[in-house]
């Protein structure tokens, strides 16, 4: 590059270029020791904690690391506040606000320790922390939702937060979504809202689980919890069959695609039961028709269908006695009764 040019550019310009050049000694870590207090280690930015506003920074953070030494939690939370608020763009303030959330989060502040969290990876995005940031707010998230109770000022315990949790499970999901926990934070939305009966909400989560995370080593519980969802729905053979015919293609679905899981027997039991259950309601409309309306073309389909929905039940035999009946009246036959079970009366 010409020196007249490099003249003419903004210095912050050919600092950014020179560091783009050098990537591999750009990581320069903060460490702490009792004896020198916090400082950088390595990197070409080991050096950038000087000047007025880098040594008022530096003053506090050790500071506040001794007064998180001596046990005197929010005498450091103080501490490291300062740092993030009054010097936001220092080197230090990423530690500052880990530090902050792992302090909160020992005296159980909860939502606040959260957002601390939040905030260094929403600031910060390429911490070397980002994995663990994210467990902790996992951790978190489901700390709330089994019940923890979050402190309020850290001492006196507050009430339970199961919809917060729910909101941090989704945080989870959006920050970091092709992590580990995405699948997990997801399983346990749906936990959550099943604990509440939100069984809709409850399969919306879980039908992004298996949507979006179709490897996991969760897809199979999730298969099944969707089933078994959908059939808890269900409301009987005079009522809309959607839910039904959503469960016996879940559980059809998990069989398919997991026929050695240990759970296959349960899939196998909501299937047969889901498949009564649509041959039932089947049977229903084609009595209807043939009883109340003498609709024989109706009554015909319905049967059939019901035949169809579970072909070796017993619903399925009676459906084809009655289709037999269905014919002989349609031909101007007698139909064949059907003998009246037998009663006993006490007296």
């Amino acid at each position: 590059m010409p020196r007249l040019l490099l003249r003419r550019l903004p210095l912050g310009i050919i600092v950014a270029a020179v560091l783009w050049c050098l990537p591999g000694r750009l990581a320069a870590e903060l460490v702490w020791t009792p004896s020198t207090g916090w400082r950088m280690e390595g990197g070409v930015l080991a050096g950038g904690t000087t000047g007025p506003e880098g040594r008022n920074a530096l003053e506090l953070m050790n500071k506040a690391r001794l007064a998180e030494e001596r046990g005197s939690r929010v005498s450091a939370i103080r501490a490291y506040t300062k740092v993030t608020k009054k010097y936001p763009n220092s080197v230090y303030t990423p530690e500052a606000l880990y530090r902050i959330a792992k302090l909160r989060l020992a005296r159980k502040q909860y939502f606040d320790a959260f957002e601390s969290f939040q905030q260094l990876i929403g600031r910060y995005p390429n911490t070397k922390r980002f994995n663990e940031v994210v467990g902790e707010q996992y951790h978190i998230a489901s700390l709330l939702l089994d019940g923890a109770r979050p402190r309020i000022w850290g001492l006196i315990p507050g009430f339970t937060a199961k919809n917060r949790a729910l909101e941090y499970f989704e945080y989870v999901v959006v920050n970091a979504p092709y992590g580990d926990y995405a699948p997990l934070a997801l399983m346990n939305v749906a936990r959550g809202h099943l604990r509440q009966n939100d069984t809709e909400d409850a399969i919306n989560a879980l039908d992004r689980m298996i949507n979006n995370y179709p490897q996991s080593l969760l897809a199979p519980e999730a298969y099944l919890r969707l089933a078994q969802a959908n059939s808890s729905l269900v409301q009987g053979p005079y009522y809309d069959q959607a839910s039904t015919q959503e469960a016996i293609t879940y559980f059809e679905d998990f069989m398919i695609l997991f026929p050695n899981d240990y759970k296959i027997s349960d899939a196998a039991k909501g299937l047969d039961q889901m498949k009564r259950q649509l041959a039932e309601s089947k049977m229903k409309m084609a009595d209807f028709y043939f009883y109340k309306r003498d609709d024989y073309v109706a009554a015909r389909v319905f049967y059939n269908e019901a035949i169809t929905a579970y072909p070796e039940s017993e619903v399925a035999r009676l459906a084809k006695t009655r289709l037999a009946a269905v014919e002989a009246k349609a031909a101007g036959k007698p139909a064949e009764i059907e003998p009246k079970k037998k009663r006993f009366w006490l007296f």
